[in-house]
């Protein structure tokens, strides 16, 4: 944004009113750029006019030193903000941790319905022992409609 300096009217038009809009102004009143006003001019230049442009500039001086603070508040607000997008990153970090832990935990349970070592051992036995037992019986009475014994009697 450009920034617009005021200019001063001449001392010529100091009997004048100023008014309130530029728009309704007569054309002789309309301000002049500061390229034309020369040194006599900018000399003979009404007192109050140049209070009012001192006063008009230390307005400017405190509207910008307003800006400054609303800048200053916003970009903490930004700090903040940004902060507390980093903290739901970790929430949600956390809780993919969670579903991880959960899943260890049904993979726990899983294992714990498993046989132990003693039930795997006393399974063997009983196959194995029922495998003997059925070998005996085939050897001895054979299977019907098959052959018979294959043991000599």
């Amino acid at each position: 944004m450009a920034k617009i300096e005021p200019t001063v009217l001449p001392a010529a038009h100091a009997d004048k009113p100023l008014t309130a809009s530029p728009a309704s102004a007569p054309a002789s009143t309309a301000p002049l750029p500061a390229e034309t006003m020369t040194a006599s001019q900018a000399d003979t230049t009404d007192p109050r006019k140049l209070d009012q442009l001192s006063r008009i500039e230390d307005k400017t001086a405190r509207i910008e030193e307003k800006f400054a603070r609303y800048e200053a508040v916003l970009t903490r607000a930004e700090a903040s903000l940004e902060r507390s997008a980093h903290k739901v990153d970790a929430a949600a970090g956390t809780m993919d941790f969670a579903a991880i832990r959960g899943e260890v935990a049904a993979l726990r349970a899983r294992i714990d319905s498993t046989p132990r070592v003693g039930t795997l051992f006393v399974t063997a036995i009983v196959t194995a022992l029922l495998t003997v037992a059925l070998t005996v019986l085939v050897l001895r009475f054979g299977v019907p409609g098959l052959f018979g014994s294959l043991l000599i009697r």
